[in-house]
């Protein structure tokens, strides 16, 4: 297998002319038959078969003496040529190697020069520019992709069932990041032929860029009903991912990489396994997926970048930093030139990543001028490094195009904080949490709105999720979500207030009846004294002596003892 690197046309570029011929590669004529329909032969071609055919014919007749080995029947079959290659994986649906495409578009190029009537050449021809574009990360291929498209519309309308033109132009709106067009494009193939299973990874990504999750878990389902296989299982894969189903992710995209058999779909599956062990804080699972998928596919430009990312995390910044470097030389996407730039601010190199910014700005202006919107990615880089308040103006008119995927949502969130609206910034924020799964750069943007806000409990529990879920999720934010997490300090004891069961109500205290004070009683008769009732009976009694029983019963009284006596 060619596993050699994969280099774009030599010719390409901005300045370069859709009229202008490139070298095409050479190539054989495909040995088996494109998706779409093949052109008619010409004259000579005809003649040729002929001739062969003939010749043919007298071999066959003189089949003693040419004798054919019985071992041949075992014989592997000869190795498909690079054309055969890429259209065999664009009918799969699967992704082809750079070169492979790259001779593609060369045998097109040179069929459509003598048969521009053939509305298929042209739509191949289109949908392998787009590709190419988005592999390579140059938009001068999507100005060529849309003329080829078109012409192949010119030659038989979408509606005369020229489908395939129609997903190319939504392809290619995905790819400049014009979802409202993919969508129209990709619903308008639907339905007239609801079972083109071309078209649902094209609205797939456009539902997905427009945040709509309800209908690209639809197209998903859709898509691996049509076309099961090692495709839907990746689309399924990145689908369980965005809704934080991490173990249905792993084990769907395992079953992806195990079913994979070409190089470039290989590669692809072992990328996905390092960008989910990436996500998870594994970067050591994530270089070793890396490191295989480029075992695989020498020159993989996302497998470069990932592992450069994962590197950075170890620690390993020469590394990471030589694989940053690989990586933009063979694709300058601007996502790449951001991370390294960010890599370089964090060692403190302030030369060098003010020199990636500067290569950021141009490869921005240059995709714009081609129609590519890249008003997200120059957000974040305006909220973080730049103009803050032309992060806010640019990401809400992103917003209001109807782009309001969770991507989107946390760049404006976290705009409009740095901008000093955190009250406004909150809403984005959370809706960025609530709809991209276990994201942990989204939780800490979140956690560090809802700190500004006062909110410190909810921040605690953002920021301890962030560092919990990736340790080392960015070069930049990560350390300042430690030292922000370490400044909110331990929560309270017993928990955040709100936490706590509200409590039980004391039991009645006992009734006791307060004390009454005694009623008054009547003092009890005093026993008059003795002299007091002798006269009292003396009173009652008429004159005369006493009876014998009253003077029994008065008290007798000693009389006083004699002087004598008391000696």
């Amino acid at each position: 297998m060619d596993l050699t690197p994969q280099q774009p046309p030599g010719a390409s570029g901005p300045e370069y002319s859709f009229d202008t011929d490139w070298p095409a590669p050479d190539a054989s004529p495909p040995d088996s038959a494109p998706p779409a329909e093949p052109p008619p032969p010409t004259m000579r071609t005809t003649l040729r078969r002929a001739a062969f055919g003939m010749v043919a014919g007298a071999v066959l007749v003189t089949g003693a003496v040419v004798a054919v080995p019985d071992d041949d029947k075992d014989a592997a079959p000869p190795v498909a040529g690079p054309v055969s290659r890429a259209l065999s994986a664009t009918a799969a649906g699967s992704p082809a190697a750079l070169a492979d495409l790259t001779a593609l578009i060369g045998d097109r190029q040179k069929w459509v020069g003598t048969h521009p009537s053939d509305a298929d050449s042209w739509a191949v021809l289109g949908s392998a520019y787009v590709e190419v574009g988005r592999r390579a990360a140059d938009p001068a291929y999507y100005s060529r992709a849309e003329q080829a498209l078109k012409r192949s519309l010119d030659v038989r309308p979408g509606e005369s069932g020229n489908t395939a033109a129609w997903v190319g132009l939504a392809s290619l709106a995905n790819a400049r990041r014009d979802f409202v067009t993919a969508k129209k494009w990709g619903e308008t193939v639907r339905a007239r032929q609801p079972k083109e299973w071309t078209v649902y990874p094209q609205l797939i990504d456009a539902y997905n860029g427009l945040g709509d999750q309800k209908s690209a878990i639809t197209a998903v389902e859709r898509f691996t009903e049509l076309r099961a296989g090692v495709p839907a299982l990746g689309r399924a894969a990145e689908m369980y991912r965005d809704r934080g189903w991490r173990e249905d992710a792993l084990a769907t995209a395992q079953d992806a990489a195990n079913r994979a058999k070409t190089p470039a779909e290989k590669a692809a599956c072992l990328s996905r396994l390092g960008d989910l062990a990436w996500e998870r804080g594994e970067p050591k699972e994530a270089v070793a997926q890396y490191g295989a998928a480029l075992r695989v596919e020498k020159g993989h430009q996302p497998s470069l970048a990932g592992r450069a990312r994962a590197l950075a995390a170890l620690g390993r910044t020469d590394e990471a930093v030589r694989d940053y470097q690989a990586a933009l030389a063979k694709s300058p996407r601007p996502a790449y030139l951001l991370e390294l730039g960010e890599l370089y601010e964090s060692q403190g190199l302030d030369g060098d990543s003010v020199g990636q910014y500067e290569k950021l700005r141009t490869a921005l202006d240059r995709g714009k001028a081609r129609g590519v919107d890249e008003s997200l990615l120059l957000g974040r880089f305006e909220a973080a490094h730049g103009d803050v308040d032309a992060a806010v103006e640019l990401l809400r008119a992103e917003w209001r195009r109807g782009h309001r995927s969770a991507a989107v949502a946390d760049a404006l969130g976290w705009a409009l904080h740095r901008s000093g609206d955190s009250d406004g910034a909150l809403e984005y924020a959370q809706r960025a949490v609530d709809a991209g799964g276990q994201n942990a750069s989204y939780a800490y943007h979140l956690g560090m709105v809802q700190r500004a806000l006062g909110d410190y409990g909810s921040a605690r529990r953002q920021l301890e999720g962030a560092l919990r879920t990736n340790p080392k999720f960015s070069p930049l934010d990560a350390p300042l979500a430690q030292e922000a997490l370490d400044t909110l300090g331990e929560p309270p004891a017993g928990g955040p207030a709100d936490m706590q069961p509200p409590p039980a109500p004391e039991p009645p205290a006992p009734q006791v009846p307060a004390p009454q004070a005694p009623a008054p009683q009547a003092p009890a008769p005093q026993a008059p004294a003795p002299q007091q009732q002798q006269q009292q009976q003396q009173q009652q009694q008429p004159d005369g002596p006493a009876p014998a029983a009253a003077v029994a019963q008065a008290p007798v009284q000693a009389s006083p003892a004699p002087a004598a006596a008391v000696h």
